[in-house]
């Protein structure tokens, strides 16, 4: 398919309308031209592959003030190379009926790009899964399906220390949500029947990234140390904390392999509702399917350039969540697979395309855009 497409668009060179998706250096699809210049308003098609929820789509609206090109123009003058400001709206739903509505931004502001915000607000209805904690609901069943309607806000300041890459920033999370279980079924553990619950922290964090790009990354790292703190007297109803602490690497292995490396842990302690417990996040595994106070991963993945546009790529991961179990009892799931990648931007070094993973339970298909590590 993607050689078809590659086809079509090479066609287009003789258009001048689309001469800008095709590179000039060896006449392949090329978003390079596009992206560096484009400002202003843009539509984003939203694909779903997430098998918590299903197979779904939306469309997004984006609106970008600066183009890479002038933000590349000031990082000459700064030493940095400050991202675009960028404001948008999505929507979208899925196959199992759930829909969600957002609006958010990012922008930078201050002498020598000091300061940096990134927020947004969401309309939620979710159909989900709860699966228990230490794999275990406590109500005889092996998972029992609610909704999670309502309202999340996530709100975040970093100021860039010195004239580092390293920030310091402090982030406001808001949730009001309602939870709804089947009352013809036995309650799980750690839920209630029906109860809207009101969740706000706050907390600081401390960011680095000298990773060489933010798409697709090749050398350096990025990592974050989080620790979120709810209290009543922030209008939470329950006191709790959640801690992150991650780090992805990457390490180029020649010419042309290069070695990602990815270590995220997280924890949550007091009084803290079942949706926002850990879970272990792989490829592979749908999200929330393991879930407890502390959740550990690890996960490998090496890239092969095998040609100028084309890459492939194995991974492979492992994980444990544990609390209501020992550290040592409890279950280690694994996760691995295979994708393709096709270079679309060849000037910014953002690659897309496609994984096919398998986890303990299933087979999913994921479609990427850049690196697979949030």
């Amino acid at each position: 398919m993607l050689r078809i497409l590659s086809a079509v668009f090479a066609l287009s060179a003789f258009s001048p309308a689309l001469a800008q998706f095709t590179d000039p250096e060896d006449g392949a699809l090329d978003a390079s031209e596009f992206i560096i210049d484009k400002k202003g308003f843009l539509p984003i098609p939203i694909l779903i592959t997430e098998p918590a929820v299903g197979y779904g789509g939306g469309l997004g609206l984006m609106f970008v003030r600066n183009s890479l090109r002038e933000r590349a123009a000031e990082g000459k003058e700064t030493g940095h190379v400050t991202p675009p400001d960028v404001f948008g709206v999505a929507a979208a739903a899925t196959e199992n009926g759930t829909k969600f509505a957002a609006a958010g931004g990012m922008f930078s502001f201050g002498d020598d790009d000091r300061w940096r915000y990134r927020g947004g607000i969401a309309k939620v209805d979710a159909n989900l899964d709860f699966y228990g904690t230490g794999g275990a609901l406590g109500n005889g069943d092996r998972s029992i399906g609610f909704n999670l309607a309502g309202w999340a806000s996530s709100q975040q300041a970093l100021l860039r220390l010195g004239d580092s890459s390293n920030f310091l920033a402090l982030r406001w999370i808001y949730l009001d949500l309602r939870v709804t279980f089947d009352p013809t079924r036995a309650l799980p553990n750690r839920a209630p029947l029906e109860r809207t619950l009101t969740s706000s922290g706050i907390g600081p964090s401390l960011e680095h990234d000298s990773r060489d790009n933010i798409f697709t990354p090749s050398r350096g790292w990025q990592g974050s140390l989080d620790a979120l703190f709810y209290s009543p007297e922030l209008s939470s109803d329950n006191k709790f904390q959640t801690y992150r602490a991650h780090a992805f690497l990457f390490q180029p292995l020649g010419q042309e392999l290069v070695l990602g490396s990815r270590f995220d842990a997280r924890a949550a302690r007091g009084d803290i509702p079942f949706y926002q417990l850990p879970f272990i996040d792989l490829r592979g595994i749908p999200k929330a399917r393991y879930q407890d106070d502390n959740v550990g991963v690890a996960e490998f993945e090496l890239r092969w350039n095998a040609t100028r546009r084309w890459a492939y790529v194995g991974f492979f991961g492992a994980g444990k969540a544990w609390g209501a179990e020992r550290f040592g009892e409890a279950n280690t799931v694994y996760a691995g697979g295979v994708g393709l990648r096709y270079l679309i931007a060849r000037r910014l070094g953002i690659y897309v395309g496609a994984d096919v993973a398998r986890g303990p339970e299933q087979t999913a298909f994921y479609i990427q855009v850049g690196s697979a590590w949030r």
